[in-house]
C-alpha cells in the first residue's frame, strides 16, 4: 500500500491541477484503507497523517507552487509535529472529520451502512484525541442526513422569496448532527466562547453548518464556540502570511475593494437578467461609510474595473449574486458584475467573474467576504470542494468568508454590516462573525438567516 501512495504521489507532480483533481478521486479511497488500518493498529496519530495526506493535496500542490519561500513541497508530507505546531499557532482546537467505509465489498440497497466516523481533536497544547463513531443508528447514510438537516432548515435566494422552514423535524436533524459530529467530543473542546474551533471537514460534511447544530438543551453551537473551517490542517500554514492582525483604521482607499449590487447581465439558456440586490446596495454603503471607502456600485462595478483592484486589495467585499454552474469550466462557479458595456439578451454571462479566472490571480488580500448565495459550495471531491472558495484561497487570500446556501437579501445586509462593525472593535475575524451571527439571530431566529456564513482560513 505504502509504495502503491508513493507511486501515485510521483505521478500527481506531473500534472496539472485540474489534472491532480480528479486523479486524486482514486487516491483518496487508498488513504481511507491507509487510515483504517492504522486505527485498527491503535496508531491515531500515523491515522491523523494520513488522513491529512488524502485532503486538498491539489490545492497545497498548489499553494506550495506559488509561495515565495516555498516552505513546503509535495514531497514535504504531513507529520504531527507540524499539524500540533499549527494548531499552536493558530491558538485553536482543531477538529478533523474522515468518513470512512469499512465494507471492502458492494452493498445492496437494503443492506445496513458500515459507514463509520473518524474525528481527531488537536488541541494547541499538542494533545490528540482520537474517536471513531458508528454510523449504523443513522438507518440511512451520513450524506442523507445532512441534506435533510439543510432541507429542514430551509433555504431562498438572496433577491428572491425567502421562506425559512421551523418546526419540529429542523430541531430533530440538528440535535441529531450534533450527537454524531460534535457529542462525542464536546468535552475536549474549549470552554471559553472567545477561544477558536477549527473544522476539517470531509466529503458531505463540508455542506454541514456548523454555527446551527444544536445540543440538547436547544443551545446553537455558535452560542458556545467561535468556529472556523478548513479544507485541511496544512492548508491555515499557507494562509497565515500577515504577521500583523488586520486593521481597517489603517486601510486606505486602496487597500479595499467594495462592490454593492452591480447592473446585473443576462445569463443562461434562455437568456434571463438577474435580479437586482437593492439589501446588496445598502449593505455595501453602509460598510463603505464605516471603512470610509467609496463603493462601487451599479454599472461601476464592472469586471474591469474589479479586475483592476483586485490583487491589490487587503479587504475585499463583493455583495452581489453567485452562482454555482460550472460554465463549462472545470472549476465551477462565478461572481455576478457588471458588463463592461451595456447587458443584452444576445451577449449572456458577460460579467462574470468565474472560479477559473480567479485561480489564476496573485491576490494580496488578508480577507475575502463573498456576501454572495452558494459561494462555498461547489463540486465535492477527495480534493474537498472545488469552486469559488478554493480558487480564493488558491489565488492568496488569507482569510475568505462564504456562504452554504442561497440568502436572504435583507438579513445578509444586516448581518455583514454587523461583521464590520464587530471588526472595527476586534481584529479577530471569527470573532466578529460569531457575534454578527448572535446578533442577526436575535432578531431572525431562524439559522436560514444567519447561519450560512462560514470563514474559511485564518482569524487573523
Amino acid at each position: 500500500m505504502f509504495e502503491a501512495i508513493e507511486i501515485m504521489d510521483l505521478l500527481r507532480n506531473k500534472l496539472k491541477d485540474d489534472q491532480k483533481i480528479s486523479i486524486f478521486e482514486q487516491q483518496a479511497k487508498t488513504y481511507n484503507l491507509l487510515q483504517q488500518s492504522y486505527i485498527g493498529q491503535n496508531k491515531i496519530e500515523q491515522a491523523l497523517e494520513a488522513s491529512e495526506r488524502g485532503k486538498a493535496r491539489s490545492l497545497i500542490d498548489l499553494l506550495s507552487s506559488k509561495s515565495a519561500t516555498n516552505n513546503a513541497s509535495v514531497n514535504n508530507l504531513p507529520t504531527i509535529t507540524q499539524l500540533t505546531k499549527i494548531a499552536q499557532q493558530q491558538k485553536a482546537t482543531v477538529v478533523e472529520y474522515s468518513v470512512i467505509d469499512e465494507s471492502f465489498q458492494l452493498k445492496t440497497k437494503d443492506e445496513m451502512s458500515s459507514e463509520k466516523l473518524y474525528i481527531w481533536v488537536v488541541q494547541p497544547t499538542g494533545k490528540i484525541i482520537f474517536q471513531k463513531v458508528d454510523l449504523k443508528s443513522l438507518k440511512i447514510p451520513l450524506k442523507q442526513l445532512v441534506a435533510k438537516s439543510r432541507q429542514s432548515i430551509g433555504v431562498g435566494g438572496r433577491g428572491i422569496q425567502f421562506v425559512p422552514k421551523v418546526g419540529t423535524n429542523q430541531q430533530q436533524n440538528l440535535q441529531q448532527l450534533y450527537q454524531i459530529l460534535i457529542q462525542p467530543i464536546a468535552k475536549h473542546l474549549p470552554k471559553n466562547p472567545d477561544e477558536r474551533v477549527i473544522f476539517i471537514p470531509h466529503e458531505s460534511l463540508f455542506l454541514v453548518p456548523f454555527p446551527a447544530l444544536k445540543e440538547a438543551d436547544n443551545k446553537y453551537l455558535i452560542e458556545k464556540h467561535t468556529i472556523l473551517t478548513a479544507p485541511a490542517i496544512q492548508l491555515l500554514d499557507y494562509t497565515q502570511k500577515n504577521p500583523e492582525r488586520l486593521n481597517l483604521s489603517s486601510l486606505q482607499s486602496g487597500d479595499v475593494l467594495l462592490v454593492g449590487n452591480p447592473t446585473m447581465p443576462f445569463v443562461g439558456i434562455p437568456p434571463k437578467r438577474l435580479s437586482p440586490l437593492p439589501g446588496a446596495e445598502k449593505e455595501a454603503r453602509t460598510i463603505g461609510q464605516l471603512l470610509k471607502i467609496q463603493p462601487l456600485i451599479g454599472k461601476q462595478a464592472t469586471k474591469s474595473a474589479v479586475l483592476q483592484k483586485l490583487q491589490n486589495a487587503k479587504v475585499i467585499h463583493l455583495a452581489t449574486h453567485g452562482l454555482l454552474d460550472g460554465f463549462g469550466d472545470r472549476i465551477p462557479g462565478a461572481i455576478v458584475l457588471s458588463a463592461d458595456s451595456p447587458p443584452s439578451p444576445q451577449q449572456t454571462n458577460k460579467g462574470l467573474l468565474k472560479a477559473t479566472e480567479i485561480i489564476d490571480l496573485k491576490l494580496k488580500a488578508d480577507l475575502v467576504v463573498l456576501s454572495a448565495c452558494d459561494t462555498g459550495r461547489g463540486e465535492i471531491t477527495g480534493d474537498g470542494v472545488v469552486g469559488l472558495s478554493r480558487s480564493l484561497l488558491g489565488a492568496g487570500a488569507s482569510s475568505i468568508v462564504v456562504s452554504l446556501w442561497a440568502l436572504d437579501d435583507d438579513s445578509t445586509s444586516e448581518l455583514m454590516q454587523e461583521f464590520y462593525k464587530e471588526l472595527q472593535r476586534s481584529p479577530d475575524k471569527a470573532k466578529a462573525l460569531r457575534q454578527a451571527m448572535l446578533k442577526t439571530m436575535q432578531k431572525h431566529p431562524s439559522p436560514a438567516y444567519w447561519a450560512a456564513f462560514t470563514i474559511i482560513g485564518n482569524a487573523e
